[in-house]
């Protein structure tokens, strides 16, 4: 059985992977299975991901009593955080630098934003800490910013030390005057914050109170980015034991269904023989005919067991044809500059982006197109089966395409910085205490919001831009909440930079960085590029990715508001991996008529939308596949032409 299901001892327990793969369905299951077997312990379900989906996993499902279910607002916790201790970290910055009160004001109150998700780490744990709780469950984000929220103690360090950096001088000064130095309120303050990290980094590498477990599907792309997460929770002394693949097709003679179980048998030979995965044991959860909401939750782990990964798999069948594709929209509009594709993880995002590229890279022939990737778990290289990073990778003609490396960009900001640094320092500058404010001026990168680094990853690409090499971008990008949080954060970052180019001014330093002064211009510049490319209908657009379910539905509502309220236009819904109907298959049959009766919820929801109904076919990775499905996604130029020259209408949706 399951142990993070029977072990009283766990404190602390994530569900975590890639998007779409159920994590909030693994984590929801969980804490009820925990809550009925366990009715004298108090139990708490929380929610880091941005676009929470806890209450839509719930629906109208009443929880038991020993069971609280929480969505985490971090923001209201910053909040509460900056109101309660802004004074202090104000007179820390006062005490021991040249910066006055507006410059500390200024740079305090826009480094605190991305602070939220620390705040949702520190009070987990502190409830785990507290005993408040017998079991912590937390359903975590997508895997690229669960490993950020992760990695978020060591960013947090850097914070700190910049502000016992501004300390140093009030200290040796008290101490040399006064003979002796007693820690005040404010050492205490920091003392007490970077205790409560070392005390959640203990707890998170504590192999009894704390478990990751992993939830995988059993499809290539998702088990490369399932290697990665390992990886870099190993690194991270993350205990990890379990990992669950869900939603596996049975045994079956209808061939949709054989040729699902043949994909994944292939994958699950994997688990069995890979090094890199020795010490783990795989848990199969079936492919249930209905969607595992409400009370259906209650049951989701009674059909879960040990995988077997050996035995033969069946041969693929010849000729297998790319999805079928219902109510395709013509091509987009020929002078669009960037075409955002954007939804829940897991719906299928990245593959339709790169099948857009492909097939407009033959259409609009004179045309340039750059395909690109700003989410931290990049998966561009392992749909296009391509070896695609941080440099343009030619994939053939007009089509070019890039993994940005966001850590990477911010990572060379900082070292430019630095050097300059170095230099400005060594010209011995009179109003410098540099003993003093030489480790504060170190340290004013490490008090830039986060975010900066992915906000440079999209003005990398209005670089290219600006240099006339390309003439369309697709992004491929991050799973719903964090994409939302990205589309706001150039407000922030424009007035970080502000901020940065008038201390510089303010203190006569400008000169000193000119390298880095060139590049903070560009990036405030191409900042207002972006901001005008988004809002411009005639020159952006968003293509909305989702599946046929009630959590899909519900996020892409959130998405479609969001866009609304932005001015950014998104005039195609696309509808992925729908279940063909199948008469003689009673799991294809009842996955039909679930996903028809939600058709209708996203058409009458949904009206301004183009909608295209994508069927679930063969696995299209690699370029040719993905080729054949842009031949089908969108229809052919001199069909479009002519329908629009009878009717006069735009593209009857579905």
């Amino acid at each position: 059985m399951l142990t993070f299901l029977q072990d009283t001892r766990l404190r602390l327990l994530f569900f975590g992977g890639k998007g779409g793969v159920g994590k909030t369905t693994c984590a929801a299951a969980a804490a009820l299975r925990l809550a009925r077997t366990r009715p004298t312990d108090t139990f708490l379900l929380v929610s880091t991901d941005p676009a929470h989906s806890l209450a839509d996993s719930l629906a109208d499902f009443q929880p038991p009593a020993n069971l609280t279910v929480l969505e985490f607002s971090a923001q209201e916790c910053l909040e509460a955080f900056k109101a309660k201790h802004r004074e202090k970290l104000r007179e820390i910055a006062a005490r021991g630098t040249f910066l006055d009160d507006e410059d500390i004001s200024r740079f305090l109150d826009l480094s605190l934003p991305g602070l939220d998700e620390l705040m949702a780490l520190l009070e987990i744990s502190r409830w785990a800490e507290a005993g408040d709780y017998a079991t912590i469950i937390v359903d975590t984000a997508p895997t690229g910013h669960t490993l950020r929220l992760l990695m978020m103690p060591e960013l947090i360090r850097h914070w700190l030390k910049a502000l016992d950096a501004l300390l140093a001088k009030h200290r040796f000064m008290k101490q040399r005057f006064s003979r002796s130095y007693q820690p005040d309120e404010l050492d205490h303050f920091l003392l007490d914050l970077s205790a409560s990290v070392q005390g959640m980094e203990k707890l998170l590498r504590d192999r009894e109170r704390c478990r990751f477990v992993p939830v995988m599907l059993a499809e290539e792309v998702v088990l490369r980015e399932t290697l990665a997460l390992l990886r870099q929770l190993r690194e991270m002394h993350m205990p990890v034991r379990e990992i669950i693949v869900n939603r596996l097709f049975p045994d079956s003679a209808c061939p949709v269904c054989a040729e699902g179980r043949r994909r994944q048998r292939r994958i699950c030979r994997y688990f069995s023989t890979a090094e890199d995965l020795a010490g783990y044991s795989f848990w199969e959860v079936p492919l249930y005919p209905e969607e595992v909401r409400g009370e259906v939750l209650a049951a989701f782990w009674d059909g879960v067991r040990e995988l077997e990964a050996t035995g033969p798999v069946p041969p693929a069948r010849p000729g297998v044809q790319p999805p079928r594709v219902e109510g395709a929209p013509g091509l987009p509009a020929p002078d669009l500059t960037m075409i955002i594709f954007a939804g829940k993880g897991g719906v299928g995002k990245t593959t339709l982006a790169c099948a857009t590229a492909l097939r407009l890279s033959q259409d609009f022939t004179g045309k340039e197109i750059f395909l690109f990737s700003t989410d931290p778990a990049h998966s561009l290289a392992a749909c296009l089966e391509v070896a695609v990073g941080p440099k343009p990778v030619r994939l053939g003609p007009g089509l070019t395409a890039m993994e940005i490396d966001a850590p990477g960009e911010f990572a060379a900001l900082k070292r430019q910085y630095q050097q300059e640094l170095e230099r400005l320092l060594g010209s011995m500058l009179e109003h410098l205490d540099l003993p003093f404010d030489r480790p504060v001026l170190e340290g004013m990168l490490d008090l830039a919001p986060p975010g900066l680094d992915e906000i440079m990853a999209l003005t990398r690409a209005m670089d290219l831009l600006d240099q006339g090499r390309y003439d369309l971008f697709i992004l491929d990008s991050a799973p719903t909440g964090h994409l939302l949080r990205l589309l706001e954060l150039p407000e922030i970052i424009d007035q970080w930079l502000k901020t940065f180019f008038g201390f510089l001014l303010k203190y006569k330093m400008s000169l000193s960085f000119p390298d880095l002064s060139q590049r903070l211009v560009r990036l405030s510049k191409g900042l207002k590029r972006l901001r005008d490319l988004w809002r411009d209908p005639r020159r952006s657009a968003l293509y909305a990715v989702a599946i046929l379910t009630e959590m899909a539905f519900q996020e892409t509502r959130d998405l479609l508001a969001a866009c609304d309220r932005m001015g950014l236009k998104a005039p195609v819904l696309f509808l992925n991996q729908a279940t063909p109907p199948a008469a003689d298959c009673h799991l294809c049959a009842a996955l039909n008529r679930r996903e028809s009766a939600m058709r209708a919820r996203f058409r009458q929801a949904f009206p301004d939308q183009h909608l295209t109904l994508i069927y679930r076919g063969g696995d299209p990775r690699g370029v040719n596949r993905l080729r054949e499905l842009g031949q089908t996604l969108y229809r052919p130029p001199a069909r479009e032409k002519q329908k629009h020259a009878v009717l006069g209408l735009p593209a009857m949706s579905i």
